[in-house]
């Protein structure tokens, strides 16, 4: 089942952020990794807001796991996200 997950990081930059989207060979406006539906961010207040929708729960923490964590180390960011989790009823696409 799709599921959004919605991130708060609130010590992250945007460029930070730019940092590990070139890590993981993405780029504005692109095409989401395996398993992803959408995504966007969103600078707030002191930190970053994103919210994805994935195919599910399991590929999204598998993705985080092996790339959003270590690269998000690897620019700087030390703090853990707020993370939650919705599953959803119907989302559209293009």
């Amino acid at each position: 089942m799709a599921v959004a997950v919605d991130m708060k990081f609130g010590q992250m930059s945007l460029d930070q952020y730019d940092q590990i989207l070139r890590k993981m060979g993405l780029r504005q406006g692109g095409d989401m990794p395996p398993g992803g539906i959408s995504h966007w961010v969103a600078k707030s207040g002191d930190g970053v807001h994103i919210v994805d929708v994935w195919e599910s729960r399991e590929v999204f923490e598998k993705f985080a796991a092996e790339q959003i964590g270590p690269y998000s180390q690897e620019v700087g960011v030390t703090e853990q996200p707020e993370i939650s989790f919705y599953e959803l009823h119907n989302y559209l696409t293009k």
